[in-house]
């Protein structure tokens, strides 16, 4: 992994057999960076996304392995209870099905696991975003008061 800060945001390259979220976690702390939001692309070998399950209240995980095509990488980066920066992402992923034709992969990321490379630009925020539960939901939410 390499980074380079150029004006107020970071260009991140992931390289290969490395796990993405742990170097933007990484690069966050090296950083300081308490809020932002981070958006990607790349190629991986092998990911997990979730799937939020409501009646459950708990995530589904689908993991996948093979020529990946990390089409849109999305999240954002907010503070948790111990002021550390806490990543929520999403992503979609293309690959060809057992009929080779394409497919796609996509929901809550839990992992990625680069297979060539991955380009990742994370974009600071000054103001502060904490995370507290939603009284109506009971899921996390974003809390602007922290």
């Amino acid at each position: 992994m390499d980074y380079k800060k150029i004006d107020d945001i970071i260009f991140v390259r992931i390289d290969k057999d490395e796990e993405i979220l742990d170097h933007i976690q990484q690069i966050c702390k090296k950083e300081n960076i308490l809020s932002g939001y981070f958006q990607g692309i790349g190629a991986c070998k092998e990911v997990i996304v979730s799937t939020y399950l409501s009646e459950k209240d708990d995530f589904i995980d689908h993991k996948k392995t093979g020529m990946l095509e990390l089409v849109s990488l999305m999240g954002n980066i907010s503070m948790d209870d111990n002021k550390s920066p806490l990543l929520h992402s999403h992503a979609s992923f293309s690959y060809l099905n057992d009929a080779n034709e394409p497919s796609i992969i996509a929901g809550h990321l839990t992992e990625a696991t680069v297979r060539y490379t991955g380009e990742i630009t994370i974009i600071p925020v000054q103001n502060k975003i904490g995370r507290m539960i939603d009284p109506l939901t009971g899921i996390s939410v974003w809390d602007f008061d922290k």
